[in-house]
């Protein structure tokens, strides 16, 4: 990439791509298994501006945001923000059909949501559900009720962080496993939902996307995440299948030789960043480090040497 500012990592017809803009042109990059990377971030993170339907939406001001953490929108975009509209229930009912799903994302780990039903599964490939299947359609006022009702029925929750998320994906269950809570999550949301107001989809497949993220042997025993970026940080390394919006890179040391911990990065802390190549440099720098690493097995003893 040459100097680019990055919008976002989003998966578009089942494929991750890292969107950057130069504020006249967009472009996408696939982010797939073995991509070498070399990238080198660029300050100030500005207003990554607003995407709806009808496409991306540049702020309109450049306006700066908060280098670490918080939103990579202006208020002013956040209030355009389509996307938020709906997670805040400020939009009432658009008249487009919607799509109430059950979501799996380890042992007593499942979530209720919804998405439009033009999306396809891209809203679970943007959230890196395991395992998810529909169980019912409509327009949004009854969809949304019905995910409040599931949600207050104790069925399953509204909301799963991140950290959540990638502290489970040490302990995936297997296959039957996984497939058998799901289906028995959604057997009680059925029966739950009878004459709920929304059409019901009991044949609806059960799809697992473990496989597709890379996880079908867990995560990494030990990695390193990445908590903050800053102007001159350098990524240098190969990654593995995206998971969602992180990535898991095998990184390069300043001394040219990979290194042993992976890194993970949720590419959320890139959005607004300036990003171009890297060709000149070797290793890895500027990054703020978190090491992570497996819980020890329940009731395992500690070593006594």
């Amino acid at each position: 990439m040459a100097d680019w500012t990055v919008t976002g990592l989003g998966w578009h017809d089942g494929v991750p791509r890292l969107g950057a803009t130069d504020w006249q042109r967009e472009h996408a990059r696939e982010i797939t298994a073995g991509l070498r990377i070399g990238w080198r971030v660029s300050g100030p993170r500005r207003c990554t501006g607003v995407r709806s339907s009808r496409g991306h939406r540049r702020c309109p001001y450049r306006e700066q945001v908060a280098p670490q953490g918080g939103s990579s929108q202006c208020e002013t975009c956040q209030r355009a923000d389509p996307g938020l509209a709906l997670a805040r229930d400020q939009i009432l009912d658009d008249g487009r059909p919607y799509r109430l799903y059950l979501a799996w994302f380890g042992a007593g780990l499942l979530k209720v949501g919804l998405t439009g039903e033009h999306r396809g599964i891209a809203r679970l490939l943007d959230q890196a559900a395991p395992v998810f299947t529909f169980v019912g359609r409509g327009r949004l006022p009854a969809v949304r009720r019905a995910e409040l009702t599931v949600a207050q029925a104790g069925l399953a929750r509204e909301r799963v962080r991140s950290s959540v998320k990638a502290a489970a994906w040490w302990g995936l269950a297997e296959v039957a496993d996984r497939r058998a809570e799901l289906l028995a999550c959604r057997r009680e949301v059925l029966r739950l939902l009878a004459g709920h107001g929304i059409e019901l989809l009991p044949d609806s497949p059960v799809v697992d996307q473990v496989g597709l993220f890379g996880l079908a042997e867990g995560a990494p025993a030990a990695y390193r995440k990445v908590t903050a970026l800053s102007p001159g940080a350098t990524l240098v390394g190969t990654v593995r299948p995206a998971i969602g919006s992180h990535l898991f890179i095998d990184p390069q040391g300043a001394d040219g030789h990979p290194q042993d911990q992976p890194l993970l990065l949720d590419t959320r802390l890139l959005a607004g960043w300036g990003l171009a190549a890297a060709d000149d440099v070797r290793g890895c720098s500027g990054l703020g480090l978190r090491d992570c690493v497996r819980p020890s097995e329940p009731g395992a003893q500690d070593a006594l040497f």
